[in-house]
């Protein structure tokens, strides 16, 4: 794991960039915001404010997000700090730090600093980190470099941008939901002993201290449900241990979005559209035949117009259980089934499969050039057809309530494992 060079959101950029313009035209407000006192930097932003910060106010937020690249900007001065993306996170990114994992929302922050109108909490917030990496600086073993995390290793470990479908049982969940934290931490403890084939020591020792650690810092009173917002990714991935029953693999969010799911809509066409001079130079430069194909063929069904993934009307999303109300960013979504069973009822690989050879016929006869296979280019297509072979099998055979699940790369890397723990937590037990 190496360092990367720091790299400043643009939309933040932007947004920095108009508020330092903007306080050059109020009294006491040309100052250099990177190294200003927040005191003076307060008073000139309050005349910007008009009054008490409120979020609700769109200038409030581009104030306050202005406001977060100038914390950023001070702590990777400071403190060795990169910007990373984040789809949790309401400015889609947050701050991580080389030399610990450590990891921070500067929007949310200033929001809270601005709501107390005291700029002056993030000089503490900056305190608090420079002091924590200080007591948890990575040690590297004698004689070798020290190890330096970068942002895309935070984006690893802490953006879900992975995407997987899943069919739960309602019943299940909801029991999962139902349960008190110790009798789940006692269920899953007991699975993990119960795992075929016997899970290695080390996973299942980070299955105890991250996972059932999560759970025993809960209220052993209380039901899961009544304290989700306290361990939100824990309660979904309970109701996921318990209670999945079939899906599919996770895959990048945007392979969903930009690949795989407009096959759905493009379908299985008899004929291909005209073929521009870019696109066949493309072509002739390597661009790989799925990619071509989805940018090229016309749909054959209408998609809606703002949907989920570009595909999933927002009016067939909820909440899985009343008590995500609770959480920010909920990361598991209930779908209605039919809607996505409509679109992929009539998927069939083999079809697929012929009509991108096809495609890829048409294209050679068009670019007079042969077609240039690649090994990961292939592996991609057959990637998407398989996630939408176990998309289509899940909604038809297995009973239950289809689900979306987001998760980091970290959490998709990992699923294997937990595959096994969930094979050992809903199958038979033999009782001596």
């Amino acid at each position: 794991m190496t360092a990367e060079t720091p790299i400043l959101p643009p939309h933040i950029q932007a947004a920095q960039a108009q508020l330092s313009e903007a306080l050059k035209r109020v009294p006491g407000g040309d100052l250099d915001l990177v190294t200003a006192p927040w005191g003076e930097i307060e008073s000139a932003v309050a005349k910007l404010l008009g009054g008490p910060f409120s979020f609700q106010r769109p200038e409030h937020q581009m104030i306050a997000l202005g406001l977060s690249g100038v914390f950023g900007a001070r702590l990777m001065k400071e403190a060795k700090a990169f910007w990373f993306p984040n789809r949790d996170a309401l400015e889609g990114a947050n701050l991580g730090f080389e030399e610990a994992l450590v990891m921070l929302s500067p929007f949310g922050a200033v929001v809270d600093a601005l709501s107390a109108s005291k700029l002056e909490r993030l000089e503490q917030i900056a305190v608090d980190i420079r002091r924590s990496i200080a007591q948890v600086r990575f040690q590297a073993p004698p004689g070798q470099p020290p190890v330096r995390l970068g942002a895309r290793d935070y984006q690893r470990l802490f953006d879900p941008g992975f995407l997987q479908f899943a069919v739960l049982d309602t019943a299940r969940a909801k029991q999962a939901w139902d349960s008190k934290p110790n009798e789940l931490v006692r269920e899953v403890r007991d699975a993990l002993g119960r795992t075929k084939p016997p899970m290695p020591e080390e996973a299942k020792q980070q299955f105890e201290s991250q996972i059932l650690g999560s759970l025993s810092r809960l209220d052993a009173g209380k039901p899961l449900s009544e304290q989700v917002e306290l361990a939100p990714r824990v309660a979904e991935l309970m109701a996921h241990l318990f209670a999945t029953v079939g899906g599919t693999g996770s895959a990048p969010e945007e392979f969903w979005q930009e690949l795989i799911l407009p096959l759905l809509f493009i379908g299985v066409p008899e004929s291909f559209p005209p073929i521009d001079d870019e696109e066949l130079e493309a072509f002739r430069q390597g661009a790989d035949v799925l990619s071509l194909f989805v940018e090229v063929v016309p749909y054959s069904r209408r998609a809606p117009e703002e949907g989920l993934l570009g595909a999933i009307d927002v009016s067939a999303l909820k909440l899985p259980h009343p008590a995500f109300q609770r959480v920010q960013a909920p990361r598991l979504l209930q779908i209605d089934a039919n809607a996505v069973l409509e679109l992929v009822k009539d998927f069939d690989a083999d079809k697929t499969r012929d009509a991108l050879e096809r495609f890829s016929t048409y294209l050679e006869e068009k670019s007079g050039a042969k077609a240039q296979e690649s090994e990961p280019g292939r592996q991609m297509q057959e990637a998407a057809l398989l996630l939408l072979t176990d998309l289509r099998r899940s909604l038809t055979e297995a009973k239950g309530q289809l689900m979306l699940r987001r998760l980091t790369e970290a959490e998709a890397a990992s699923e294997p494992a937990v595959a096994v723990v969930r094979q050992a937590l809903q199958g038979p037990r033999i009782i001596l």
